[in-house]
């Protein structure tokens, strides 16, 4: 038994020279190549040693109580009896890895906390959960496990406690905590083999994911859960891919110009309009007052968003059922996400580059791509000129005339963002560059005033 613990303890101490050993050279390399100039070969360097450290990461899992190896958990006669569904429908060697896994669930609301459920009884055998906030009364519509004598008990600790009466062979570790630059370390360090992003704030959202792409670690991210009411619309695609979502737009935006990410994320994600929008807030005194006033930490929402608890309970079981797949190495094709309209709006786009080429002389100031000129076209101006009154829903209908339209900058001083460009016919636009916004504030101060509320719309949606 003696030889047994010491062998054991020298694999983990391998373990985790070898990590130590891998970064340290993988400095030393970063260095040397830099005084070369060898980007190229400092990027593949790179990749390959965060490979055998992530390698060395999951040939050894060490269990949070002993310092130990763990063991198979599927050797306890209990545990492979409760997990005998799953053992057969992956095989003992596939549901081997999921008990062998260790999975960070960071934002334990609706959606993280029956993602965080289904995770423990999949069998994964390490989990870290993650939120600052605690249990409140409203929240029971939605969360997986929090009973009425849960309130004002933090979610992170709400779940670890009824998780160790679900799966007590499961180490879970409980942290009532912010993520953000100062805390990532402790967070996403003890290489994770997953990482799901249940954050409703863009913010973090934003830095968490972008650490994770850093880091080299798998993550997926949840987006906007409220506001729905349909579940056949529900989809895994690539962030790229995700739309109707104004949660995944300004995501997409922010780790483009920010971090210089573009996509490569797996989301899941509602094709569905949301169907409600943030209630008005409302103070101590009844009247609707600046919410921001009211902000405990900066950045996080303080109204409120009308949720059906359904929702938020299916997403995470969605991303919980996408996690163990990947863990087992179950090979699952998702439906693909089909935008019968892309077309028109690489015409459109393809549309304001030549254009900004012909007045300006260059297309770099375009600061959109297909995507976000979608958003422009359908959510801002219905697929119809910014002249016409009528903002009808989109439909088929919206590009009969769009041999007609183009995108032109609403203020010529400004770069061609999504917050400062308008659709208009082409006649339109030629008139529309002969005035200064002077001119159209003066002669037609309701269109003024009409375009610079839906552009405001714009700027807060990508929180600009």
């Amino acid at each position: 038994m003696e030889d047994r613990a010491k062998s054991l303890a020298l694999v983990g101490v391998g373990a985790l020279l070898g990590s130590v050993s891998t970064i340290t050279l993988l400095k030393l390399l970063t260095r040397r190549m830099a005084n070369q100039g060898d980007k190229k070969a400092i990027e593949l360097e790179s990749k390959r040693l965060l490979s055998e450290t992530h390698t060395r990461c999951n040939e050894v899992s060490l269990d949070g109580n002993d310092g130990m190896v763990r063991a198979n958990l599927l050797d306890d006669e209990i545990v492979s009896e409760q997990l005998t569904r799953n053992i057969q429908f992956f095989g003992l060697e596939s549901q081997q890895k999921v008990t062998a896994s260790y999975v960070v669930v960071i934002g334990l609301g609706g959606v993280g906390s029956h993602a965080a459920s289904m995770l423990l009884r999949s069998g994964v055998g390490r989990l870290l959960l993650v939120d600052f906030d605690q249990v409140s009364l409203s929240s029971l519509n939605r969360h997986a496990v929090a009973k009425r004598a849960d309130v004002g008990i933090p979610k992170a600790q709400c779940l670890k406690e009824h998780f160790s009466s679900i799966f007590p062979e499961c180490h879970v570790e409980a942290k009532v905590l912010l993520y953000d630059a100062s805390s990532e370390e402790e967070i996403l360090s003890g290489c994770p083999d997953f990482v799901l992003d249940c954050i409703d704030n863009i913010d973090t959202k934003v830095a968490l994911l972008a650490a994770c792409v850093r880091r080299g670690l798998k993550v997926l991210s949840a987006t906007g859960a409220g506001a729905r009411a349909d579940p056949t619309r529900i989809r895994v695609a690539d962030l790229r891919e995700s739309t109707n979502d104004p949660l995944s737009r300004s995501v997409r935006h922010r780790l483009r110009r920010d971090y210089g990410i573009d996509g490569g994320i797996p989301v899941v994600f509602s094709l569905e309009k949301p169907k409600a929008k943030l209630l008005p807030f409302k103070g101590p005194s009844g009247e609707e007052e600046n919410p921001s006033d009211y902000q405990i930490v900066p950045g996080f929402r303080v109204r409120i968003i009308p949720v059906l608890g359904t929702i938020p309970a299916i997403f995470g079981q969605v991303m919980a059922s996408y996690v163990v797949t990947q863990l087992a190495g179950l090979q699952v094709q998702t439906e693909a996400v089909v935008n019968l309209d892309v077309d028109h709006y690489r015409t459109l786009h393809q549309r304001l580059i030549e254009h900004e080429e012909s007045l300006y002389g260059t297309a770099m100031q375009v600061q959109v791509d297909v995507d976000e000129v979608m958003y422009i076209a359908k959510e801002l101006w219905h697929g119809r000129s910014a002249r016409e009154l009528s903002a009808n829903d989109v439909g088929r209908g919206m590009w009969r005339s769009v041999n007609e339209l183009m995108l032109v900058r609403w203020d010529r001083e400004k770069p061609a963002s999504v917050s400062n460009l308008i659709l208009l016919k082409f006649k339109e636009a030629d008139e529309h560059e002969s005035m200064t916004l002077d001119d159209i504030k003066e002669k037609e101060p309701e269109f003024f005033n009409r375009v610079t509320s839906v552009l405001k719309r714009a700027e807060l949606e990508f929180d600009l």
